[in-house]
């Protein structure tokens, strides 16, 4: 894709928003991942738990483009310094955790294998996302969304026939898989017995 860019005399962007989780569930630097961009963007909330911010890295031209035109769009922000000090604390104390999702989203995927009437290879679950779906879903997913919310856990409608997905993140502990896996065993029985 970079060199088709190149010869078109495009920039390459990367979406970092899980950048760092990457890293994590491959061993690859994220340097090495942003080496194919121009700019790349990382996200301190998703994986990291800061309530919010996100960062984007490129030339110091490229940079000066983006401040206009986030500008531009009425993107910038006042007194951001505590939103800041949160990414930060997110950087340097989180990271080295986000293995401890991925075990979980591993621990859940091989759960949710086992549970009759879903679909999931536990072999494609490489970081903290866990995408399943349902065995004649199309009209049952909104009944089994319905069930799992009702029990407090709540997984997205992934699009596809039947998809779901479930995220872990600092949030996520070992007692929420074990309510998760429980609630979604509870939602598959309930949809099947309609």
């Amino acid at each position: 894709m970079r060199e088709a860019a190149r010869a078109a005399g495009l920039p390459v962007h990367l979406d970092g928003a899980r950048l760092w989780n990457a890293s994590a569930a491959t061993g690859i630097l994220p340097s090495e991942y942003a080496a194919c961009a121009d700019t790349v963007m990382v996200c301190y909330s998703k994986a990291l738990g800061a309530p919010i911010g996100s960062a984007v890295a490129g030339s110091a031209a490229m940079i000066r483009e983006a401040r206009e035109v986030r500008s531009m769009f009425g993107g910038a922000m006042r007194q951001v310094g505590i939103i800041a000090a949160a990414a930060l604390h997110a950087l340097h104390h989180h990271r080295d955790r986000l293995p401890e999702d991925h075990a979980r989203a591993r621990r859940l995927a091989a759960a949710i294998a086992e549970i009759p009437g879903v679909r999931l290879d536990p072999a494609q679950v490489e970081s903290n996302i866990v995408i399943a779906e349902l065995e004649d879903g199309v009209a049952r997913l909104p009944r089994f969304l319905s069930c799992l919310e009702a029990e407090g856990v709540l997984v997205v409608d992934f699009g596809g026939p039947g998809r779901f997905r479930a995220v872990t993140h600092l949030d996520v502990d070992d007692a929420g898989i074990d309510r998760a896996i429980a609630a979604i065993r509870l939602a598959a029985d309930a949809v099947a017995a309609r």
